[in-house]
């Protein structure tokens, strides 16, 4: 049988994606032609090669070996070092970044690709860099000079790690219930003192220091959120010449103990007078965690799209061997992957997948293009989006995956149920479903009375539009799909609007949310399927994509009607 925990870097559709499905070289046209789509795939098929052979191995044994804590330091598992020391030399923590940070700068568009391979190979181990790319846009945006030298340049050469420090047990979600406090030292630092949970690679060993950002109180400041700054605190001091030196008050607690992604360090982290300095404004600090947070929030969602695909890769992979009972309709010996359900589940998580790939890097290629606000605001519409829809459909996928392995997908031997288990924190970490949704009707839809959200309903009328042209019974089928799909979507919306800043809207946020991904996952296939049917001679790949659209129709455009008329209820009395 094949080797089912293998994983295949889905290169090819990204060439598609930037050189074809939008109608351009996306990649030509985000960096005025220094670079183009083939430029990015070269890039990707070496990424992709560390992925699947240095990253994907360690994805089970990490799981199963999970972080231990000696003398106050994390130990990561066996060979995350190693593995961490090859991403660094090959370069991808620098390329990541901007160039104004230090970095090469790789458009947002081709760090979608990225994102998704390094997240399908290993989740946990991707995390760390996850972290240290929002602290490179944060300090990117705030810090002062002296930090920058200092903190910034370690970052964007990998040397260093970066963490974003937020919870603490009394506060989660409402971040003007934090207590650690920054007391002035008479020096310019900050003695900060408190506890904070939940943080992502807040100590390991794969780096030689530790950058943490974290939010704290200080004297006389205001209460609530308007009271919060923001200082970077080292786990080890800078000596003179600027490299690590004195333990700072900073200790490792405890990691907790989680459902998944068990590689990745998840600390407590005390701080006991640690000396801290700030970044940016006093009591400012909150814009500088949403850099970070939004950076995070966009690298979630491609973190959803490629553990669903590592999911989707292995129960294709299981089924296309597995036999099992008599299919109808096909001789026997055939396996399982040709039962009409089965063939169901694999088709509907192919079909999702490659919409949400699209999504990201077309929510990358309008970030990498917003010159202004019209643009900015079109491109930020996205972020609760991706992130909301993609990180709850990557539960349904990899949920669907174990179904697909039948009895053995409940057993950990298989490595689907890790896959189920690492998903699970995604709708809910840097920021809940429903916080993605609170922020969208509340700041991005009802705000402007719907503009922005109905930019996208007119590019998916233009796009309905294209495919009716087509003489192809698919995408005959998609447009018309679509079509209802849209009308539903400008429906809920004149509904919700109507509800105004009520109970009534904010109690159907997050099906709105659900709703308007359904579509734009749609849009993302009428995309393709033009693009697709654009070709002269059809290949296996476009007979894929063809079949996609036609599924994706099927089985999640149809639900967008359901969701229009939770929305239109409201809340229930």
């Amino acid at each position: 049988m094949a080797d089912t925990s293998a994983y295949v870097p889905p290169v090819d559709d990204y060439a598609f994606l930037f050189a074809e499905a939008f109608g351009t070289d996306l990649v030509a046209r985000a960096t005025s032609g220094a670079l183009s789509a083939e430029d990015a795939v070269d890039a990707l098929s070496a990424a992709g090669e560390l992925a699947s052979e240095v990253l994907a191995p360690l994805n089970a044994s990490g799981d199963r070996e999970g972080v231990t804590v000696f003398d106050g330091q994390a130990k990561t598992p066996a060979g995350f070092p190693e593995a961490y020391r090859a991403i660094v030399e090959a370069g991808w923590i620098t390329a990541e970044a901007p160039e104004s940070a230090g970095g090469d700068g790789l458009p947002a568009l081709v760090q979608a690709g990225l994102g998704e391979m390094w997240n399908a190979a290993n989740t946990a181990f991707a995390l760390c860099s996850a972290l240290n790319t929002g602290a490179i846009h944060a300090l990117d945006a705030y810090a002062s000079d002296d930090l920058r030298e200092q903190y910034l340049t370690r970052l964007v050469s990998g040397e260093w790690t970066g963490t974003m420090n937020l919870t603490e047990p009394q506060a989660g979600t409402d971040l003007g219930a934090i207590r650690t406090m920054a007391t002035p030292n008479d020096d310019g630092t900050w003695a900060v003192k408190g506890q904070k949970i939940f943080i992502t690679w807040g100590d390991h060993d794969v780096a030689e220091n530790i950058v943490h950002l974290v939010l704290a109180r200080t004297p006389d400041a205001p209460e609530g959120a308007k009271g919060i700054s923001l200082f970077v605190v080292p786990k080890f001091l800078p000596d003179a010449a600027g490299n690590p030196g004195e333990r700072n008050a900073v200790t490792t607690v405890s990691v907790e103990h989680k459902l998944g992604i068990h590689g990745s360090p998840t600390c407590v982290l005390e701080y006991e007078g640690a000396t801290g300095f700030l970044v940016g404004e006093l009591h400012g600090g909150l814009a500088g965690m949403f850099v970070m947070m939004n950076s995070a929030r966009v690298g979630m969602g491609l973190q959803a799209t490629g553990i669903s695909d590592r999911a989707y890769q292995r129960a294709r992979a299981y089924a296309q061997e597995r036999m099992q009972g008599a299919v109808l309709d096909r001789p026997a010996g055939t396996p399982i992957a040709e039962h009409p359900d089965v063939r169901r589940l694999l088709l509907s998580m192919a079909s999702e997948i490659s919409a949400m790939r699209a999504l990201g890097v077309h929510v990358g290629d309008l970030f990498d293009r917003a010159t202004d606000a019209d643009s900015l605001r079109l491109a930020e519409l996205f972020v609760p989006i991706f992130k909301g829809w993609t990180t709850e459909e990557a539960l349904r996928i990899t949920s669907d995956a174990i179904q697909v392995h039948g009895g053995m997908g409940f057993i950990e031997e298989s490595g689907a149920p890790q896959h189920y288990r690492d998903a699970r924190i995604m709708p809910i970490y840097e920021g809940t479903t429903a916080i993605q949704s609170n922020d969208l009707i509340g700041r991005k839809v009802i705000r402007d009375g719907g503009a922005t959200v109905g930019r996208v309903l007119g590019e998916t009328a233009e796009a309905i539009a294209t495919l009716e042209r087509l003489d192809h019974p698919v995408a005959a089928r998609t447009a018309a799909r679509l079509e209802r799909a849209r009308a539903s979507a400008e429906e809920a919306t004149a509904q919700l609007i109507a509800f105004g800043m009520t109970r009534d809207a904010y109690a159907v946020s997050v099906p709105y949310l659900m709703l308007l991904g359904f579509v734009a996952g749609g849009l993302m296939h009428a995309r393709i399927l033009a693009a697709t049917l654009a070709h002269d001679a059809q290949t296996d790949a476009d007979a894929r994509r063809i079949r996609e659209a036609d599924a994706y129709g099927v089985y999640h455009l149809s639900r967008v009607a359901g969701l229009a008329e939770v929305v239109a209820a409201g809340e229930i009395a």
